[in-house]
């Protein structure tokens, strides 16, 4: 009896021995990864999440544009009805520091035109850390708040993005200042001009040797915004005049400039959401800034615009001027449903040597209407009248007018 004990004992030792072993032998059983979640932000609005693994908030979003334009013709070569679509993607990144907010936006668009053109390009990309901003961005000439509404029809510097280096000055209450250097070669502007024979040339435009400086004061609160803004820049010349005595001369550098002031003001007393803007801005040398390319036109007419051309009698730069003056009213008939009601005017001259015909005035006016039945999609219909003449004179047999209109179904996310 003691003897099988014993033997019973001993291997259920060695079974528990060698099962130990094997156990050893085991691999140890996986630890499942914490899984990390996407966490929203807050802190920025709407639409912001943490990127996983940092403390950077990203916001993705985008635009789906189509528009369908109308316009009168007067040519049997001209296209009445015109198509436009556009697609944009934007990425949007902040993350606070000790230093104050950084900032990364990149913003892409492509476009498709009538008959198939297309192009694509980076609209914004840029750096913003503290007050500095770095990249391509709208410019601080323009006042970018302002409840403007209208389909990109007026004549104005409408926030057009261009490539910049700025630092703003955030002095609290909604007040700011901000100085910006900017690429001068987008608001370089020299369309054909009507010289008087022997009193002008067209300006050849050297290489930039400095560019734009761009400076504003504003304000933006609950009752709406206020901005002062000027810009200055070069105009260097790479013409060769031979004076009437001979003498071949390079015109010196001159400096075009302009000044604008703009207001938008909150009007809840009328409805929620309703608002009125007003933009005034004078330019000399510097007609870019009324928002002009290099031409301008209404019906079967049209003018050339330039900053600026070359006197071959003096060899010296002659600047165009001239002044605009646009601005708006937003009213919400109900939450779903607001109206746009806007207006334009321009005037730009020359000095000796153009022609008094390359002188105009042009006026702008329209109204649109634009139903938003759920959030992010809006449904337009805008209607616009141009006119454009010389001083008040139109030559027989020129329409000088004309209306046009458009469609518009948008997406924005």
């Amino acid at each position: 009896m003691k003897l099988a004990k014993s033997l019973f004992l001993g291997s259920a030792a060695a079974l528990a021995t060698v099962a130990g072993a094997q156990a050893a032998d085991l691999p140890a059983r996986a630890v499942a990864p914490a899984v990390e979640y996407v966490r929203v932000c807050n802190t920025y609005g709407a639409g912001f999440f943490y990127i996983p693994g940092t403390e950077t908030c990203l916001r993705v979003g985008g635009r789906v544009r189509a528009d369908y334009i109308y316009g009168e013709t007067f040519d049997r070569s001209d296209d009445a009805f015109n198509f436009f679509v556009r697609g944009r993607v934007q990425l949007d990144a902040r993350t606070a520091t000790a230093y104050g907010l950084l900032r990364t936006l990149v913003r892409m668009e492509m476009n498709r035109t009538a008959g198939g053109s297309t192009s694509a390009n980076i609209a914004q990309a840029f750096v913003q850390f503290g007050g500095l901003t770095a990249g391509r961005v709208t410019s601080f000439f323009a006042n970018g708040d302002l409840p403007t509404g209208h389909m990109g029809t007026l004549r104005f510097y409408d926030a057009p993005d261009v490539d910049l280096l700025a630092y703003t000055f955030s002095f609290g209450n909604g007040f700011s200042a901000t100085l910006s250097l900017e690429d001068q070669l987008e608001s370089r502007v020299n369309g054909a001009l009507a010289f008087v024979p022997g009193l002008g040339n067209a300006l050849v435009y050297a290489g930039q040797r400095a560019p734009n400086l761009v400076g504003n004061v504003k304000y933006t609160g609950t009752w709406g915004t206020a901005q002062l803004a000027g810009a200055v820049g070069q105009i260097r010349s790479d013409n060769f005049v031979t004076l009437p005595g001979g003498t071949v001369v390079i015109p010196d550098t001159e400096y075009g400039f302009a000044v604008s002031g703009s207001v938008g003001i909150n009007l809840p007393m009328l409805g929620a959401g309703d608002a009125l803007w007003l933009n005034a801005t004078y330019a000399n040398g510097a007609l870019a800034y009324l928002g002009f390319g290099e031409g301008a036109g209404a019906g079967t007419i049209s003018y050339g615009v330039a900053n600026a051309y070359v006197n071959p009698i003096t060899g010296d730069i002659e600047r165009g001027h001239g002044w605009s003056i646009a601005g708006g009213l937003r009213h919400y008939w109900t939450p779903q449903i607001r109206q746009n009601v806007f207006g334009s005017y321009a005037s730009v001259e020359y000095g000796a040597g153009v022609a008094p015909s390359a002188d105009f005035r042009e006026w702008r006016v329209g109204t649109n209407v634009f139903w938003q039945p759920v959030a992010g999609l809006d449904i337009g219909v805008e209607v616009l009248y141009a006119n454009i003449d010389s001083d008040g004179f139109t030559p027989a047999g020129v329409e000088n007018d004309d209306f046009s209109g458009r469609l518009r179904i948008q997406r924005d996310f």
